[in-house]
C-alpha cells in the first residue's frame, strides 16, 4: 500500500460543525471582537453547567490556567509541587513560572495516572526533609480519571491542596461527577486536538468566588480600579477572545457526542485487536469511571514481539496514518534532570510500550478498520 493512496489519518483534529459558525456570526455582526463579550460570558457558564463547578475563567490556554491557579495556591519561590512524571511538560512548566520546582511521583499500572501510595510516599519524605510542598496537581492522563479518593484523601492528610489537571478529561467522569469539579482549582485545555477546541484555549474552574475573581484580574494584566491605567501586581494576557469562545459554545452543545464516538472507537480498537497477541489495547476502565477516550492507546506485549512502539510508528506513517509515542515522562527530560523523583518504574514502561493511535471523533468505522488492518500487516 503505497502512503498516497489515502488521505492522512491524523491522531486528534479538530471536529468542527456548523453549530460554531452561529456564535461566530453573531459576534461579527455585533462587533463583539474584543477580549470580552457575550460569547465569553456564556462560554463560561456552558463550563459551568457542565462541570458542575461553581465559577469558570476562559483563558487562553491551559498552561496559561495552571499558571494562575498555582498563582491562587500561593505557589512561590522556595516551595515545592508534587507533579505526576507520566504527563504533558505544560503540567510542569508553570512550577517554574512561579519560582517553585516539581517534585515527581510514579503512575500506578490501574489508570496510569499519579499513584496514591507514591503520592504518600513523596509527602511524606519531603516533610521530613522540611520541604514546604504547597499543593499536589494530578492529571487525568489521556481523558481516563486518576484514583481521586485515594488521592484526595493522601492531599488532606499532609494539609496540601489538590490542583486538578483535566486538560485531556473534559467529559469523562468519576462516581458519576464530572471531572474537573474535584480540585481546590481545576483546568481544562481547547487546544486543536482536545475532544472539544477553541483552535487555542482553557479554563480555570473553581469554587472559590474570590479565587475566580482574582484569576480573571491577573489574566487582564492585573489593572487596578481606576479611570486610568494602573497596575499595583504583575498581571498576564491570558483571557481567551470572546471569537474563540464562540467556537466553544458551539462546541459545547455536541460533547457529549464527541464523548460517546471517543468511546465507540476505543471500542471498535479493542475488539479488533483481540486477536493481535502483541497488542494491548488500554487502559480498562475501572469500576465508578467513565474516561472520555480522548486518545486510544496500546501496548506492546514484549513476550509477543521484539519490535518496538517506534517501529511500529513509522510502519503507521508509511500508510498515511499519524501516531505518537506516549507521553515521555518528566523525570526522564534534560530539563527537569535535577527535579527529585518518586518510583518511576510504572511510567518508565508505559513509555517505552507505548503508543498512541487515531481517534478523532470525525474517523469512519472505515478508518478505524484501516488502521488495525495496518497493525495486523506489521505483526
Amino acid at each position: 500500500m503505497r502512503s498516497d493512496e489515502y488521505d492522512r489519518l491524523y491522531l486528534s483534529p479538530p471536529h468542527l460543525g456548523r453549530h460554531e459558525l452561529n456564535y461566530l456570526h453573531k459576534a461579527i455582526e455585533d462587533n463583539w471582537v474584543a477580549p470580552v463579550g457575550p460569547n465569553l460570558d456564556g462560554f463560561e457558564r456552558d463550563l459551568c453547567q457542565y462541570t458542575g463547578a461553581g465559577h469558570c475563567v476562559a483563558l487562553s490556554s491551559g498552561t496559561a490556567a495552571i499558571h494562575l491557579a498555582l498563582l491562587l495556591l500561593g505557589v512561590g519561590p522556595g516551595h515545592e509541587v508534587i507533579v505526576p512524571s507520566f504527563t504533558f511538560v505544560a503540567t510542569a512548566n508553570p512550577v517554574r513560572y512561579v519560582g517553585a520546582e516539581p517534585v515527581f511521583v510514579d503512575s500506578e499500572a490501574t489508570t496510569w495516572n499519579l499513584c496514591p501510595e507514591q503520592l504518600r510516599e513523596a509527602l511524606a519524605d519531603r516533610q521530613r526533609q522540611g520541604k514546604q510542598v504547597k499543593a499536589v496537581v494530578v492529571v487525568h492522563l489521556y481523558g481516563m480519571p486518576a484514583r481521586l479518593t485515594e488521592i484526595l484523601a493522601v492531599a488532606a492528610e499532609y494539609g496540601v491542596p489538590v490542583l486538578e489537571d483535566a486538560a485531556e478529561a473534559l467529559g469523562a467522569r468519576y462516581r458519576q461527577q464530572p471531572l474537573g469539579s474535584f480540585g481546590a482549582v481545576s483546568v481544562l485545555s481547547f487546544n486543536g486536538n482536545k475532544i472539544i477546541t477553541t483552535s487555542g484555549g482553557g479554563a480555570l474552574l473553581t469554587n472559590n468566588p474570590e479565587w475566580a475573581q482574582q484569576a480573571r484580574f491577573l489574566a487582564t494584566q492585573a489593572r487596578d480600579a481606576a479611570p486610568y491605567y494602573q497596575h499595583s501586581v504583575q498581571g498576564y494576557n491570558y483571557r481567551l477572545s470572546n471569537l474563540l469562545a464562540g467556537i466553544g459554545r458551539g462546541q459545547m452543545e455536541l460533547i457529549e457526542d464527541r464523548v460517546k464516538r471517543r468511546r465507540e472507537i476505543y471500542a471498535q480498537y479493542h475488539e479488533l485487536l483481540q486477536p493481535v497477541e502483541a497488542v494491548q489495547v488500554g487502559p480498562a476502565e475501572p469500576e465508578g469511571m467513565r474516561a472520555n477516550r480522548w486518545l486510544t492507546t496500546i501496548l506492546l506485549r514484549p513476550e509477543h514481539t521484539d519490535r518496538t512502539p517506534e517501529d511500529l510508528r513509522q510502519h503507521l506513517e508509511s500508510h498515511n496514518i499519524e501516531a505518537r509515542p506516549l507521553w515521555k515522562p518528566l523525570h526522564l527530560q534534560p530539563l527537569f534532570a535535577s527535579s527529585p523523583m518518586y518510583g518511576g518504574t510504572v511510567c518508565e514502561d508505559l513509555f517505552a510500550r507505548g503508543l498512541c493511535l487515531p481517534s478523532g471523533s470525525a474517523m469512519t468505522d472505515t478508518d478505524v478498520r484501516r488502521v488495525v488492518k495496518a497493525l495486523r500487516e506489521f505483526f
